[in-house]
């Protein structure tokens, strides 16, 4: 894929998320992420996809992957706690909620 075309699949599946169509946008964004895995912004909106159509092991998986390539991505701590909670791992989020309120001054 040229980055022209993998700019515009971006953009594609930006418009899928805004529509809300989850679903639809991971699948664009799996395309995007696959050729171009250091994207960041697209990983963490493949994420959030993910998240958001409760496909939770992908999220995390996506997240994990994220903060290994750039551990100062603070919106992954707080999405990869939420995406914990949502799978009721109360515990196993913790430690990445902390880290994301003491990141960014939140309570």
């Amino acid at each position: 894929m040229s980055i022209e075309t993998l700019a515009e699949e971006y953009e594609r599946g930006q418009q899928f998320f805004l529509l809300k169509d989850y679903i639809g946008a991971a699948r664009i964004l799996a395309e995007v992420v696959a050729a171009a895995p250091d994207n960041t912004a697209a990983r963490l909106l493949l994420a959030r996809a993910y998240y958001h159509s409760a496909q939770l092991g992908r999220a995390e998986a996506e997240l994990r992957l994220i903060l290994e390539q750039n551990p100062c991505e603070e919106y992954a701590y707080l999405l990869l706690g939420r995406t914990l909670e949502r799978q009721s791992r109360q515990s196993d989020a913790a430690p990445y909620l902390r880290l994301h309120a003491a990141m960014t001054g939140a309570a």
